[in-house]
């Protein structure tokens, strides 16, 4: 009876209309935002889960700063050295949620991709030394001694090529500049080596003339690139295992226990990559999104540059390339134009019509003729770094491939960061391995140094009785006689030969370490469990979860949760506000209709429900119809997807496009809040109600 009174009381009133409008509202808006907030957290964690962070981080509880992977609000972070992660691993791994502890650091340093003069001479001197047989390199160990001659008398023309350039610009140079701009050494070194005299004489004394072209026309090209590189160090085989969106897109996974390293796939495209390529890549990928040339700014910057930046592309052609390039230009553009510059100029001239035909062109005719990548897969890359002490440390590490995570791969976040090997890692970080106490030990003993008081230093250096040593004598640096014993195994062996046990891979220092979980849902005790763990094994360390570890970024979902939250409030706040003073307003009107049902022997109670039964069903119905549009549009969003607006979205969406999911938990909440909201912006006008005696009916009809 109350339901069907309620039923009909429904639709008596306006007011209840624009009540049940707001109510419908707030559900609608509760459903669709707090599922696409769950999406989107659920699609954060896999992609922080599964690219770097795991399901928890562990870091030195006597660290300044707190853990962020992906940046905080101070800049570098002030994290101390895990110096037990042995211990650690142990113990943590006994726990029966904990299926893997992966050791982790990061850092970066600043690399320099040589100029293509500085590319091609170093070809060049692996090419002589391979044919002499002072160098083993895979790529020259099969190749015959004709062949080698081959490949050196091509090299030796790409360099005469490169110096025409040169002697090119600098006859420009010449006629614009005034005299006292121009360094004679520099003609006099362009001069000396344009003339054949310098060629005809190179077979006789190879390594000084390749000594003189490193030092003196090398640095007069000016298209080295200064990179940044962000790497984290870290059990390469473990890493592998335990992230499984890590996949080897180039090359090689680094060989187990080896010293190596692995570009991060973004970074190799957008840093690594002959300019004029990567750009031709991105206007491809901008028309594929729906973007114009002819209206979009900055692809018609992409065309200009590439139009005007050719000179690195013709740089790294020799004479026989650069007639083949000429030609096959000449005949694609349909020109008659003799200078390679003009035609590439012209040639780079895309629109949203030819762009298509011209990037495949330019990848089947053009590409093959030149090295696409200033790091080639196979290469030592030497890395320098400022250690934790403030010293520079460098590395050289072999590049064996690129990698990428599966859904990421145009992901900066996900992508910005390369892959090295822990020992590597710690030379960098300035921590004395074995490996480095061996080598200052076989250089102690080469030397013949000794230690001394710091109070006697003055006498034992420059003190009466001391010998000479050795003279130093100016020439050109010998490699292969200079580096000996433990510092020359360092340098060669370790890094191609010497497989490195678990125990030294793990024995070292670490700065953080993932933990992977064998039952996500149950982080928060695992989280729990670990931090008492430590603290009752006194293990030094700090577990914080993969949303904590993540900075700034893991409070993103937070913030807009928060924001939600608030207009949620604000919504049902209102509608609380209109609720009762409607129910008020109601009460009011229907005095004499409350009173004549208390004369007939209704009581309070029955008064009471009937009030909020009556906006309960309110609630329910339109609460019922906000949710059922909440949910058709949850589904229509999962069937549709949404895709990222750009490459940081990837990141966030875990892919490129972000699928939806409807959320049992918001239906639940969203129901409950309906109750909550109509039962307390009504028990006052009820209360009211049952107030109202059956006098005031009797009065009324008077």
């Amino acid at each position: 009876m109350l339901i069907q009174i309620a039923w009909r009381n429904l639709l008596a009133s306006p007011i209840n209309l624009i009540i049940g409008g707001l109510i419908l509202a707030g559900t609608f808006l509760f459903v669709v935002v707090g599922g696409l907030l769950d999406s989107l957290n659920d699609a954060m964690a896999r992609s922080v889960v599964g690219s770097v962070a795991g399901h928890i981080q562990l870091y030195s509880s006597k660290s300044k700063d707190e853990l962020a992977l992906y940046g905080g609000m101070g800049g570098d972070q002030d994290l101390s050295a895990v110096t037990e992660f042995p211990r650690i691993k142990q113990t943590l791994e006994q726990l029966d949620n904990v299926k893997e502890v992966v050791p982790m650091g990061s850092s970066g340093a600043l690399i320099t991709a040589g100029n293509i003069v500085d590319v091609t001479l170093e070809r060049l001197r692996n090419l002589y030394k391979a044919r002499e047989g002072q160098l083993d390199d895979p790529r020259l160990r099969d190749l015959s001694r004709e062949e080698l001659d081959a490949r050196i008398t091509a090299t030796r023309r790409h360099v005469r090529q490169i110096i025409r350039v040169l002697e090119a610009d600098q006859k420009k140079a010449q006629a614009i500049l005034q005299a006292e701009a121009i360094d004679p050494e520099v003609v006099a070194a362009v001069e000396r080596v344009s003339k054949d005299a310098f060629w005809h004489d190179f077979e006789k004394d190879t390594w000084g003339s390749l000594e003189f072209l490193e030092n003196k026309i090398a640095p007069q090209v000016t298209d080295a690139q200064l990179m940044f590189l962000r790497y984290l160090g870290t059990d390469l085989d473990r890493f592998q295992e335990s992230f499984d969106r890590m996949q080897i897109v180039d090359g090689t996974k680094v060989p187990k226990g080896q010293r190596g390293f692995l570009i991060a796939k973004l970074m190799y495209e957008d840093q690594m990559k002959l300019k004029n390529a990567r750009r031709l890549d991105k206007l491809k990928d901008a028309r594929a999104n729906g973007r114009l040339i002819a209206t979009d700014d900055e692809l018609k910057r992409f065309v200009k540059e590439n139009r005007a930046q050719t000179r690195d592309l013709v740089l790294q052609l020799d004479d026989l390339k650069t007639a083949e390039a000429t030609k096959r230009l000449q005949g694609y553009l349909q020109s008659t134009e003799g200078d390679l510059t003009a035609l590439l100029s012209a040639f780079f001239d895309t629109t949203d019509a030819n762009l298509e035909d011209r990037h495949r062109f330019f990848y089947e005719q053009l590409a093959p003729l030149v090295e696409l990548y200033r790091v080639r897969i196979g290469d030592t890359l030497t890395i320098k770094a400022f250690s934790k002490g403030g010293a520079i440390q460098a590395v050289n590490v072999r590049v064996y491939g690129t990698f990428a995570f599966t859904g990421l791969e145009k992901s900066p976040l996900a992508g910005g960061t390369s892959l090295m090997d822990l020992m590597s890692f710690r030379d960098l970080y300035g921590y004395l391995t074995a490996d480095k106490k061996e080598e200052l030990a076989q250089l102690q003993r080469d030397t013949g140094a000794r230690a001394v008081n710091r109070e006697n230093a003055e006498d034992a250096l420059f003190g009466e009785g001391n010998t000479v040593v050795a003279e130093a004598t100016p020439g050109i640096i010998d490699e292969d006689k200079t580096f000996t014993g433990a510092g020359r195994r360092l340098r060669e062996d370790d890094l191609v030969k010497r497989v490195y046990t678990e125990a030294e891979i793990n024995g070292g220092v670490v700065l953080n370490a993932a933990v992977m979980l064998k039952d996500a849902s149950r982080l928060s005790e695992t989280l729990a469990t670990i931090n008492a763990t430590a603290s009752a094994q006194q293990l030094e360390i700090k577990a914080v979860s993969w949303q904590q570890a993540s900075g700034i970024l893991g409070q993103v979902i937070n913030f807009f949760r928060g924001v939600l939250i608030l207009a949620v409030l604000f919504i049902f706040g209102i509608a609380m506000v209109i609720i009762n003073n409607a129910m008020m307003m109601a009460t009011i009107q229907r005095t004499q209709t409350i009173g004549t049902m208390r004369a007939i022997g209704a009581q309070r109670s029955l008064i009471l429900t009937m009030v909020l039964t009556e906006s309960g069903v309110l609630g329910m119905i339109f609460g019922g119809v906000g949710i059922l549009l909440g949910s058709a549009a949850m589904a229509w969003l999962h069937a549709k997807g949404i895709p990222a607006p750009n490459d940081v979205a990837y990141f966030f969406f875990s892919g490129p496009r972000l699928l939806p999911e409807l959320s049992t938990t918001n239906l639940v909440v969203a129901l409950v809040i309906i109750f909550l909201v109509t039962l307390l912006s009504t028990l006052f006008p009820a209360v009211i109600a049952t107030r109202i005696s059956p006098l005031r009916a009797m009065q009324a009809d008077e």
